[in-house]
């Protein structure tokens, strides 16, 4: 059975910096596009950044030039470096991936479990 496990959430002070982890596990064909989502209380969960199986990757304004998104495919797994983080910043962030499990012919969406990630000002 395929998952996805988030790790590296936490406190920071404004200014701070954060490194999210994601590992996929479970017997994987192929890994396509991934993407980090988050959700602050009360607001719609919204696409943080994505990034393509050949490394092309995609940001909101609102993060441009302090986030960074990447991946090691040779292990499955995806990252968020957060630097300069906001108190706006504070979210649960979740982890999205297009995976192809074993046995089966086509890719599925799979979403990790969410990793709190707080700013104090």
């Amino acid at each position: 059975q395929v998952q996805l496990v988030e790790s590296g959430g936490g406190l920071v002070q404004t200014g701070g910096s954060l490194r999210l982890s994601c590992a996929a596990s479970g017997t994987i064909l192929g890994v396509d596009a991934m993407a980090w989502y988050r959700q602050a209380p009360g607001k719609v969960r919204e696409s943080v950044a994505t990034i393509t199986s050949h490394g092309i990757t995609r940001y909101i304004d609102s993060v441009k030039g302090r986030f960074t998104i990447s991946r090691d495919n040779a292990k499955n797994t995806l990252y968020l470096q957060m630097n300069s983080l906001k108190p706006e910043d504070a979210a649960v962030y979740y982890c999205y991936a297009m995976i192809r499990p074993r046995n089966s012919p086509s890719y599925s969406p799979y979403w990790g479990q969410g990793t709190q990630v707080t700013v104090s000002s």
